[in-house]
């Protein structure tokens, strides 16, 4: 018998009033997978007898997205990581992608995974890290936390990679709105290089049909309420999937690709404490001082979605 390629899953559950929640996490890269509100998916999810398609749901550490040419400079020592994206030849998605993690606590509607990144080439510094996702009235909360156990401080950014949807909704009915004021203009290779005003194609604040636009973009300023911002895919019936990030997280890629597996229409629209590129260009980058914990948390909710 083959192992799963994203190992061990594990469920949770939570009902509310007329809202019942599920959710699916792997034990590879602490993946969500599954995400439901009263039986329809919010979150797109896909075989498990398969590899996770296009970093479905996975955690995004010690860096969210891409570092230009899989290189930067570390007290000007020049640190090389493995090239990860070699169509573009940049590291991606930070040193967690394929790691398994271990369940340290677990209830019926809560989980908390750690992995450790090591001292390697490229990146020489001793992270332990933690998750947590919730399920609750609020919906689903997820909670990230690295602790720098080396001697010096240590660079660090976090984010997620969740596919939204609306299940068996085209995505000609479903309005994507992104509440951010600016967007990073990128190189070839997908490198940020100006963070510019949003503009015709890409200015979602006002909310657009997913299947007019074609996106790929960091979106930076994202406007915060109550120390948070907020993004949604709305359905003509009312039903709102909401994904909200802590102030810290500012930058937001949003990505709806033309195919990923199953027949429901998907965006991906990813919460990262930094754009791409941070460890060269310093951007929203955490240094981490030795035994310190930085912690940052996001979520999603659902509204509407009757029994």
């Amino acid at each position: 018998m083959h192992a799963a390629p994203n190992g061990q899953s594990f469920t949770l559950t939570h009902e509310h009033g007329d809202l019942a929640l599920s959710a699916e996490i792997t034990e590879v890269a602490a993946g969500l997978r599954v995400l439901t509100a009263n039986g329809v998916d919010v979150l797109a999810p896909y075989d498990v007898t398969e590899p996770r398609p296009m970093a479905s749901g996975i955690v995004l550490a010690p860096w969210p997205n891409r570092v230009e040419d899989a290189r930067w400079v570390l007290d000007g020592q020049v640190q090389q990581l493995d090239v990860t994206e070699p169509a573009q030849s940049n590291a991606i998605h930070g040193l967690l992608r394929f790691t398994p993690y271990t369940v340290l606590e677990q209830t019926a509607n809560s989980i908390r995974l750690a992995a450790t990144v090591f001292p390697q080439h490229g990146y020489p510094f001793h992270l332990d890290t933690e998750v947590d996702y919730v399920l609750d009235e609020r919906g689903l909360t997820v909670t990230h936390r690295l602790t720098n156990r080396s001697e010096t401080p240590a660079p660090a950014g976090v984010g997620a990679h969740p596919y939204l949807t609306i299940g068996g909704v085209p995505a000609s009915e479903l309005t994507l709105t992104v509440a951010c004021d600016t967007v990073w203009e990128v190189n070839a290779h997908q490198i940020p290089q100006n963070e510019v005003p949003v503009g015709a194609g890409n200015d979602l604040r006002h909310g657009v049909a997913l299947n007019s636009v074609v996106l790929d973009h960091g979106f930076a300023a994202p406007h915060i309420v109550d120390g948070v911002s907020s993004h949604t895919l709305a359905d003509p019936a009312g039903r709102t999937v909401t994904i909200w990030g802590e102030e810290r997280f500012g930058t937001w890629q949003v990505f709806n690709p033309t195919r990923y597996p199953g027949d429901n229409a998907v965006v991906a629209i990813e919460p990262m404490t930094a754009p791409a590129n941070a460890l060269n260009s310093g951007i929203g980058l955490e240094w981490i001082a030795p035994g310190e914990t930085w912690s940052v948390s996001w979520g999603i909710r659902a509204e509407g979605f009757t029994a």
